[in-house]
């Protein structure tokens, strides 16, 4: 029987939804449709709690455009969590997921450097998979491990380049930029020995501790996972939440045995996130 993981999540709601330009999919003048963004969101959460997973409800952060993104907010192990450190259009979140996290019993966590939460990190049984540069400082990985025992697996993915081959800053945040800011968008943990992962979205160097470790791993197309946010799925290790619009990766994860859950997402996805990203778990062990 394969290893039950992603038991417990945090969902917040769409209440104060909106897109700023914060990343290379926000475009301000794409603005979401709420009330289907409502409804996308609901329906994520179905499907979530039809796999069996328990979902924890949280009030959306009031006037935080992007509080409907909770795997940004921290990152739990056991009864600790790390509270994130998001850029500036997004600090308000943080108190939010700091109460959140209390009531839930943790030991609270300040990180010393700019972190990006779940978003960014991803438990894979004791691995850890962690972004580097556009939204998590290279410093946390120690950081991380030494606070939360994991070994951390550092990565980094290919930058966004304008027209000189330049790496693009965002504007707002003054970060770089790369279409998998954060690492939820081209790995998704299928079960602790098993992931899903797009290996030209990563750096050569990072392609390389990946094929290196000792698990299994189903390769997924460059067009999938930055166009369909193919990766940005979750999974109990016998069933996987994932989008509608990447059926190579469901036809993979179908011919394993698991049960695929496909909801329609098409609003959410304006401002940069998906299935993963309005999740956070926090039973991780």
């Amino acid at each position: 029987m394969a290893t039950k993981i992603n038991g417990k999540l945090l969902m917040s709601g769409t209440d104060y939804f909106r897109v700023e330009e914060l990343n290379p999919y926000s475009r301000l003048d794409d603005q979401p449709e709420v009330k289907k963004a409502e409804e996308e969101h609901a329906n994520i959460r179905r499907a979530i709690e039809g796999a069996g997973i328990e979902v924890i409800k949280v009030d959306a952060p009031p006037g935080c455009q992007d509080g409907v993104y909770t795997a940004n907010w921290g990152l739990c192990r056991g009864n600790k969590a790390v509270l994130a450190s998001l850029p500036n259009r997004r600090q308000a979140e943080t108190p939010f997921a700091e109460k959140a996290y209390r009531e839930l019993g943790k030991e609270i966590i300040t990180p010393p450097y700019l972190f990006s939460g779940q978003g960014d990190s991803l438990p894979c049984g004791d691995l850890l998979f962690t972004g580097s540069v556009y939204r998590t400082d290279p410093r946390m990985h120690e950081f991380l491990a030494k606070e939360l025992g994991y070994e951390v697996i550092g990565l980094q993915t290919v930058p966004q380049t304008d027209s000189t081959g330049q790496t693009v800053i965002i504007k707002a945040t003054g970060l770089p930029s790369s279409f998998f800011y954060d690492i939820d968008l081209c790995i998704g943990i299928i079960s602790p020995d098993l992931i899903a992962w797009c290996p030209e979205a990563f750096l050569p160097e990072s392609q390389a501790k990946v094929r290196a470790l000792n698990i299994d791993r189903i390769e997924v197309s460059l067009n999938e996972a930055r166009n369909h946010f193919a990766c940005n799925l979750i999974s109990t290790g016998e069933t996987v939440i994932m989008g509608d619009s990447a059926p190579k990766l469901k036809a993979a994860l179908e011919a394993r045995g698991l049960k695929v859950i496909t909801p329609h997402v098409q609003e959410l996805v304006k401002g940069g996130g998906y299935i993963r990203c309005v999740t956070n778990t926090v039973d991780n062990v």
